[in-house]
């Protein structure tokens, strides 16, 4: 493959709602890294906000896949931070950034949004 890929993602808000009420931190260390809990944890409505991160970790996902060790990519791996702008940006460690560099390296671009109800995201590796 030359380097170019895609992967969409959507994801409920209030799944994710149900998700902390249930499980809480437990599943926040699972699914965000340090950076992104405390950055959900800040707003107003954090479901919302780890909803949008979970639809960019598996749009990534999927935009990285097509090897097998693709496949054991983790939560962990794929962070979504922000650009010098506020743009949302990807940071990629372990097997994700193993399998961009298969990929013949580039970026990954990622676009996020959200409503009270979905959260969606759209990964474009290039």
């Amino acid at each position: 493959m030359s380097g170019h890929a895609v992967g969409i993602d959507l994801v409920t808000v209030e799944r994710v709602a149900t998700l902390l009420e249930h499980h809480g931190d437990r599943a926040l260390e699972r699914l965000l890294t340090s950076r992104e809990r405390e950055y959900c944890l800040g707003m107003a409505v954090p479901a919302r906000h780890v909803a949008a991160r979970l639809a960019a970790k598996e749009a990534v996902y999927k935009a990285l896949q097509g090897t097998e060790d693709a496949r054991g990519i983790g939560w962990q791996e794929i962070e979504v931070t922000r650009d010098g702008d506020g743009r949302p940006a990807i940071q990629l460690t372990g097997r994700a950034a193993a399998r961009l560099a298969a990929l013949g390296g580039g970026v990954v671009l990622i676009s996020l949004t959200h409503t009270d109800d979905l959260a969606a995201a759209i990964a474009l590796v290039v």
